[in-house]
């Protein structure tokens, strides 16, 4: 089992933006995710903020293709 608290202060990062963002995906959508996506998202949590911050943007696409579809449901509400 994941450590909520854990991954709610691991989501507070040094941009506003990516703040909204994480926490938000973490508040409404991490549920509904498949266990092996679940543990993707923590890794992405392990990145650097500017990297996230690329991947967030579009301007950048994971080489891995797990955290790369996580990066896809955390950008959804951002393409509609």
């Amino acid at each position: 089992m994941l450590n909520r608290p854990r991954l709610y202060w691991q989501c507070r990062r040094g941009m506003l933006e990516l703040d909204i963002l994480l926490q938000g995906f973490l508040d409404t959508k991490f549920d509904a995710l498949a266990v092996a996506e679940q543990h993707a998202f923590v890794e992405l949590l392990d990145y650097p903020d500017a990297v996230l911050l690329e991947y967030m943007l579009g301007r950048m696409i994971p080489t891995d293709q797990s955290i790369a579809n996580v990066v896809t449901k955390i950008r959804a509400p951002l393409e509609s």
